[in-house]
């Protein structure tokens, strides 16, 4: 039996651990079974890889499905089916995670779905794959029978998480990407009612030195990024601090991104964080919101003023990369209130904020109970809400301009401490600057970093002009060209840097090139080496009157 995996990402830069994940499991051993994959994204001709795939002949076409793919898919799969009307199309992935009914009876050219986690199920149904009849024996698998039946194989999980193969160990594991993704965890203890993992219990973990194992792997072939899939890293105190101390066995080299609940920071994990290497983590905090009530309605478990404490803690500490998650559209969630937060978060020093629109994932509590909270959601991918009663249509849209604000300002490290400093100065500063770029269309386009840096000055000229010399420093530090503002207030300095002054960073040498820039009670100097660093200064002083 030909089987095909059809390997679909929204970019080359992503690489699903569905298959390997699946295939590690008989690696070697495949029986008679002939294992292959055409690799697409999103963004390749469907045309192109639909004739790759009928070029293979299959009898099975399998592909996980999940919110930014599952378009794409479609459109390739139907096309697959009416070229090759006996192959047999199988999906699993989080899109099969609801009630697959409606879905089955829409795109009758899928046979089955699969539900949950298919490391041991899938080779179960590939056993009987021709064989209907039998499919009531895999645990999962939902499909239309030929009197048009409907037949629900509930969820799959597997129980013995820590015995499975790693995806490592399969030669399809794609090893070309600059990260991999790792799973240290399957389920979550919380009940989050907006995420798929909020019912999934029980937690099932890996082994300390199953991890360590893994790791070597993934050092071995030159993979220093790695992003763990755990839901929350330290549901377990006792267990996050035995896998911080691994990550350190690997430090320097290798980099770890991991979500964190701030709520459940012990005072064992804050000392450990406090200790670990720079650049060994980045950590992800969600938050989602700052709203006791918020919180509730959405049944997250921890005690909000834990979080806060926790990530002020975390944003605190100087080795670390700490970035916190808004959700806008959450039931009771106003606009007014995610503002506050934002400024809230920037208040203390978080190192990004990432804003994003709720999406009403197949699965989820919140979207079985959409029509009860009064959730209005898009139908089509990404489900992404249209409508709550705390905030309408256009304080949604205004939700999404704010958080490509927020993307472009605040996230973006040349703007990040200026664009904070006027979030803290004034309250109206964000819902200003955004009706500003606004009314010039700004926000629907991609705009580079100069072009930012000049947005933000112009801005300020009138509204802020006292932070027009922190954006001209910080324009120059980022290495942007001083023909334009803000520029072109530095001026050749020829004499000697004056006694006094401040280093803010750097040394001086006696063969740089140096640069003043004037400012409103405090003076500025560069020092430029063109062999070392053709655009960002070596060396920046200050001096306050």
């Amino acid at each position: 039996m030909r089987l095909l995996w059809l390997d679909l990402n929204s970019s080359y830069a992503h690489s699903s651990l569905a298959l390997p994940a699946i295939h590690a499991q008989v690696e070697g051993r495949e029986g008679g079974v002939e294992w292959a994959k055409v690799a697409a994204t999103i963004n390749s001709n469907v045309g192109s890889v639909v004739a790759e795939i009928v070029a293979a002949k299959p009898d099975v076409l399998a592909a996980t499905a999940w919110l930014f793919t599952h378009e794409v898919l479609l459109k390739i799969t139907w096309r697959v089916k009416a070229l090759l009307p006996g192959c047999t199309i199988i999906f699993g992935g989080p899109e099969m995670l609801g009630d697959n009914e409606e879905y089955l009876r829409r795109n009758r050219h899928v046979a089955c779905v699969f539900r949950g986690e298919g490391e041991v199920g899938f080779h179960e149904w590939l056993r009987r794959y021709d064989c209907p009849s039998r499919w009531e024996e895999v645990t999962g698998l939902c499909w239309l029978d030929a009197g048009g039946v409907y037949h629900d194989g509930g969820l799959a999980r597997v129980m013995e998480f820590d015995r499975l193969e790693i995806p490592e160990r399969s030669r399809f594991f794609d090893w070309t990407k600059p990260f991999v993704q790792l799973e240290t965890t399957r389920g979550c203890f919380n009940t989050c009612a907006f995420c798929v993992s909020g019912a999934e219990k029980p937690v099932r973990a890996l082994s300390v030195e199953r991890i360590r194992e893994r790791l070597r792997v993934i050092r071995e072939h030159g993979i220093r990024d790695i992003r763990l899939l755990d839901r929350t890293f330290n549901g377990s105190s006792g267990r996050a601090i035995r896998l911080l101390e691994l990550f350190r066995e690997f430090a320097p080299g290798m980099r770890f991104h991991l979500e964190i609940h701030p709520a459940l920071l012990s005072d064992e994990v804050k000392a450990l964080l406090r200790e670990l290497p720079a650049g060994l983590l980045h950590l992800e905090a969600g938050i989602q919101s700052l709203n006791e009530e918020v919180l509730q309605a959405c049944r997250r478990v921890g005690d909000l003023q834990a979080a806060l404490e926790g990530l002020r803690y975390l944003a605190a500490l100087p080795n670390l990369v700490v970035h916190a998650d808004l959700i806008a559209g959450l039931p009771l969630y106003s606009l007014r209130q995610m503002i506050e937060d934002v400024r809230v978060l920037s208040s203390f020093g978080t190192g990004e904020i990432q804003l994003e629109l709720l999406k009403l994932l197949p699965g989820t509590a919140m979207r079985a109970e959409a029509g009860k909270l009064g959730i209005v959601y898009s139908p089509d991918v990404p489900y992404e809400v249209l409508r709550t009663p705390a905030m309408s249509v256009e304080d949604l849209r205004q939700a999404r301009l704010l958080s490509r604000l927020i993307d472009g300002f605040y996230n973006a490290l040349a703007w990040q401490e200026v664009t904070r400093n006027l979030i803290g100065y004034d309250e109206c500063f964000l819902p200003d600057f955004l009706s500003w770029l606004e009314e010039r269309d700004l926000l629907e386009q991609p705009l580079s970093l100069e072009r930012r840096g000049a947005l933000l000055y112009e801005f300020c000229e009138r509204r802020y002009p006292m932070f027009l010399t922190a954006i001209s420093v910080a324009w120059i530090v980022a290495g942007i060209p001083f023909a334009k503002e803000p520029g072109k207030r530095l001026k050749p300095w020829n004499g000697e840097i004056p006694s006094g002054v401040s280093v803010v960073t750097g040394k001086y040498e006696s063969i740089m090139r140096v640069y003043y820039l004037a400012g409103d009670g405090e003076e500025y100097w560069f020092g430029f080496d063109r062999g070392r660093s053709a655009s960002r200064p070596l060396y920046v002083s200050r001096r306050r009157g």
